[in-house]
């Protein structure tokens, strides 16, 4: 592969740096790509662009890209028959219900569309659109900014998702473990989740936030400026109401398959041991796309049927319906097309190996957890992409634990935290686009008022690192 050095770092810093200042996130993702095969081509500009077509085609020769973009898609048919339902009014009339009167009633909201996105840890992109579409008109009606529901589903996904096995993630990262073979992917897995200091440290200042009424930063200027009359939204579910289970169970159904379908697409007969050996095989082994869309096509015909049971739903309202709701994820499809294509040009780049090599000489024992912590936040920062950032950082990471001889369980721990951790504060990471879509706020207040919380936990999370680096 061409090394092209610091040239790697040019195109997602300038389509980060056009985002925050243009706030046109399509113009400064697409003018990145470019310019990235721009660099690659030799700086000749017929064939930078004719490259950067081909590059958004060819993100559509990854099965886990096409999967997560019908997913997207999935999703919204999903939301839209749920809201057609009534089933979304009924659970917010039930979750008003049951905290109306109640002291810190904001905060109670709140903490429930935190606690909503930690139970859907089964995929963060799932639990964020799940969360931001569902509590926005809660949200609306209580004065609560957009931007702090946009935090809440952003900040309680991922941390959860990399703190529970039984998912795509960690069939990921012990898929990524297995190529090791003196490490039990399970085993450190389970063992470094303890360590994952920046999932824990946020989880746990989401759910301080919601329920304290705190706010600092550009979220609390945000919150100053909200105007005094609610914000109300127009769709085809005004004033229709009906058992919240319409909204529940489609998404129970969702949440509680996806582990079954991750265990059956990596069943083997043939591998040896108890009953929980080879479950926990099929897991590492099972494709996480693959369950993940599964699942929803599940909960999505899970509520086709009930709606159709209760004679809500003719064939023609449910394509209808259906296609409306596909037509509203639309541009967030298009966002995870252009995240997909910048991603795979950091890669081509090479831009975490640039920037892995240029740092990994710092690295002594009780400092490693720390200084890999960074460098995976820069990395995820600069593609936009956690699961990139695993890929790399693990493989560098688990040789020089044994080379240096820190502790292994930090080093994965550091290395989990730190992408998910720099993929909260990048304008250009896909959960990031879809927090923001799925909320109904501005992309890049989004990120502005979630970077000074990010930055917060991250700090905190370094402070352990380094404390922590030198007692195990």
């Amino acid at each position: 592969m061409t090394d092209y050095g610091f040239w790697s770092l040019v195109p997602p810093l300038l389509a980060i740096g056009l985002a925050i200042k243009t706030k046109q996130v399509v113009f400064s993702l697409s003018l990145g790509i470019f310019v990235g095969y721009l660099i690659i081509q030799g700086g000749n500009f017929f064939e930078g662009f004719l490259a950067t077509i081909t590059a958004f085609v060819d993100v559509f020769q990854s099965l886990g890209n096409t999967r997560t973009i019908i997913l997207t898609l999935i999703i919204g048919a999903l939301i839209q028959l749920i809201k057609f339902s009534g089933g979304i009014n009924g659970f917010i009339n039930w979750v008003q219900k049951r905290l109306s009167g109640k002291k810190n009633f904001k905060g109670k909201i709140q903490a429930t569309s935190a606690l909503t996105g930690f139970l859907i840890f089964v995929e963060s992109n799932i639990s964020i659109l799940t969360v931001g579409t569902i509590f926005r008109p809660l949200f609306d009606k209580h004065k609560i900014p957009r931007e702090k529901l946009a935090y809440l589903a952003d900040s309680s996904s991922a941390p959860s998702c990399v703190l529970f096995p039984l998912n795509a993630w960690g069939a990921y990262v012990m898929g990524l473990l297995v190529a090791f073979p003196n490490v039990d992917p399970f085993t450190t897995l389970i063992y470094s989740i303890p360590f994952n200091f920046y999932a824990i440290l946020t989880l746990a200042f989401v759910f301080w936030l919601s329920l304290s009424g705190k706010e600092f930063g550009e979220m609390k200027k945000i919150a100053e400026q909200l105007p005094e009359e609610e914000t109300k939204e127009t769709d085809l579910t005004a004033g229709k109401t009906s058992s919240p289970l319409n909204m529940i169970v489609p998404i129970a159904a969702m949440v509680l398959t996806m582990p079954l379908f991750l265990i059956y697409g990596g069943w083997d007969p043939s591998v040896t041991g108890g009953l929980t050996d080879k479950i926990w095989h099929s897991i590492s082994n099972g494709s996480g796309s693959e369950a993940v869309l599964n699942a929803c096509f599940t909960g999505f015909l899970t509520a086709a049927f009930m709606y159709a049971f209760q004679k809500m739903l003719t064939i023609k309202t449910f394509i209808d319906q259906s296609f409306k709701g596909m037509s509203d994820m639309l541009v967030m499809a298009i966002l995870m097309v252009l995240a997909f294509a910048i991603g795979n040009l950091c890669n081509e780049l090479g831009t975490g190996i640039y920037v892995s090599r240029v740092t990994s000489s710092w690295l002594i024992p009780e400092v490693a957890p720390a200084l890999i912590f960074i460098i995976s936040s820069f990395i995820a920062f600069a593609t936009g992409t956690s699961w990139g950032t695993f890929a790399i950082m693990i493989s560098i990471g688990v040789p020089l634990s044994f080379a240096v001889d820190a502790n292994l369980y930090l080093v994965i721990a550091a290395v989990l935290g730190g992408g998910v951790f720099g993929d909260h504060c990048s304008p250009i990471s896909d959960t990031t686009l879809i927090a923001s879509v799925a909320s109904g706020c501005d992309h890049i207040d989004h990120v502005r008022t979630q970077l000074p919380y990010a930055l917060f936990t991250g700090g905190l999370a370094v402070i352990c690192y380094l404390i922590t680096g030198f007692i195990v």
